[in-house]
């Protein structure tokens, strides 16, 4: 049997060698990653539209100013959380 000698020595080359494999991300993170992504998608055309229709009833005075930014300010926050989440998380050390 000459190739037990070799195999003796393969082993523990090969176990050394090796990299455990650790998942990087959880499910729990992909999935809800993946769900924002198609609700923002889903959304962005109703937010224009929204955006359209508070600047037209602020303009011809149906509501008042305030309450169109206050909208327009909404959607922004909507759509800019995970930026947010960001800039809160650096300004934390995390």
């Amino acid at each position: 049997m000459k190739t037990r000698p070799i195999m003796t020595l393969a082993i523990p080359v090969l176990a050394l060698a090796a990299t455990p494999a650790l998942a990087q991300t959880s499910p729990f993170s992909t999935g809800a990653t993946a769900f924002q992504t198609d609700l923002l998608t889903t959304l962005t055309p109703i937010a224009v539209i929204a955006v359209m229709a508070l600047g037209v009833a602020a303009w011809f005075n149906r509501i008042s100013w305030g309450w169109a930014l206050g909208g327009a300010l909404g959607i922004l926050l909507v759509f800019g959380a995970p930026q947010v989440v960001t800039w809160v998380r650096t300004l934390g050390g995390v």
